[in-house]
């Protein structure tokens, strides 16, 4: 039985040490200049991978991330585990209630900026897979990959950006959190059942059985598994050790039916997003619990897990100025139209509907971790994957100032349309 030597517990040890380090030292120069630690994490895995350390000293670079041995299969498995803890936290900020307030509103909302990007995706890629260096047999499931990534919106991230804002418990800001709940809830359906047409994961079932076994996992963990749970946790908060036994009870709910998933055929992360849904929305389970949760996962596992996007891909090789052009206009436009005219259509003034607009088409931690499932699985290049990435990044630093500048448009306060009105009059 193999197992770590001292050398190679060292060696684990160390990287851990300068993977966290390095993250926390770029989450906060991020934070200083009012830019999600997302970013941050996601530099600093660039600063220590290939893209830089490897091109200016490759042989520390080598020694100290090797691409072999012991070290890098654990360090790889505690990725895998970040990952499935990043979906089980992201499944905690679906707050059920909020959906059915917002009612017919975010429905429509959510329809139109999910089935827009979705269509123009699917078509461009299933229309020119060679321009994605895709072959023709795997053109399908690569549109319906692509058509997903278009349709996804960063939950995490728009929700800080409402809250720096002063928005999010506004009727526009709980629009746009009802409605991006419900689009990330059906892409992860969707993607659930890429991966099974890819044939990733336990291959035990056909693909039918296993897209019915996940629609059924997913309705008894929403209705009787929410009730048992919302049952439960008056008895764990009130017996059990606080924070502990709620604590550990969660992140037995996120592994086993993580583990269940996962045997299902669907990857592992489509349980943990559902267990932290059905937590989330009980209301025994406290906000202070919440913030527990996200503080021990955000500021050690995700912060792992960002690192590693940079650390073994060069973002300079693998750079593809065409692919980033298109990837970056289909996720923007289509997103940006689809969004603003479910908000129109909803009711919502046209100032109202671009916030909607810009603030739903934010793109981030979800899709990321997305593509690098399809990346590990063989599905895209390295090029498609900096390409969405580049994206992400991209639509994360302008997002903000779009939202506040549709803001400004309602209130008369931008200074172009104070000027139009302006000229208007004395005609």
């Amino acid at each position: 039985m193999d197992k770590l030597t001292s050398k190679e517990i060292i060696l684990l040890l160390v990287q851990l040490g300068v993977l966290l380090a390095c993250s926390r030292f770029f989450a906060e120069l991020a934070r200083r200049i009012k830019q999600p630690a997302v970013l941050g994490e996601i530099i600093a895995g660039i600063v220590l991978g290939p893209t830089l350390l490897g091109t200016v000293a490759p042989d520390f670079f080598n020694n100290l991330f090797p691409m072999e041995g012991l070290s890098r299969l654990v360090l790889d498995g505690l990725v895998q585990l970040s990952i499935v803890l990043l979906l089980f936290i992201a499944g905690l900020e679906v707050d059920l209630h909020i959906v059915w307030q917002q009612g017919r509103k975010s429905i429509i909302v959510s329809f139109f900026s999910l089935i827009v990007p979705f269509i123009v995706g699917f078509l461009v890629s299933y229309s020119v897979p060679q321009f994605f260096g895709v072959a023709e047999d795997d053109a399908l499931i690569f549109s319906l990959f692509m058509a997903t990534v278009m349709g996804m919106t960063a939950l995490p991230v728009i929700a800080r950006i409402l809250m720096d804002m002063d928005l999010f418990k506004s009727p526009m800001g709980m629009l746009i959190i009802s409605s991006a709940m419900i689009v990330d809830l059906i892409c992860w359906m969707i993607f659930s059942i890429i991966l099974t047409m890819m044939g990733s994961g336990h291959q035990e079932h056909s693909l039918s059985r296993t897209i019915w076994m996940t629609i059924g996992f997913t309705g008894i963990m929403l209705t009787i598994g929410r009730g048992i749970i919302n049952y439960l946790l008056p008895y764990v908060n009130r017996f059990l050790a606080w924070p502990g036994g709620l604590l550990s009870l969660s992140l037995v709910l996120c592994f086993l039916s993580a583990a269940l998933t996962e045997y299902i055929g669907i990857h592992a992360i489509f349980g943990a997003f559902i267990a932290g849904v059905v937590l989330g929305d009980s209301e025994h389970m406290s906000e202070r619990a919440k913030e527990i949760l996200h503080q021990f996962i955000n500021n050690i596992f995700a912060p792992l897990f960002f690192v590693s996007i940079g650390l073994y891909l060069n973002l300079v090789t693998s750079f593809s100025l065409p692919l980033v052009v298109v990837i970056f206009i289909l996720a923007f436009i289509g997103k940006g139209i689809g969004a603003t005219v479910g908000a129109r259509i909803s009711g919502l003034k046209t100032s109202q509907s671009l916030a909607v607009g810009m603030g739903m088409n934010t793109h981030g931690t979800l899709e990321i971790i997305l593509s690098t499932i399809a990346l590990q699985a063989g599905l895209i290049s390295e090029e498609i994957f900096v390409a969405i990435l580049l994206t992400v990044i991209t639509t994360i630093l302008i997002s903000a100032p779009a939202v506040k500048y549709a803001i400004e448009l309602e209130g008369g306060r931008n200074p172009f349309q104070r000027l139009v009105k302006k000229v208007f009059h004395e005609k």
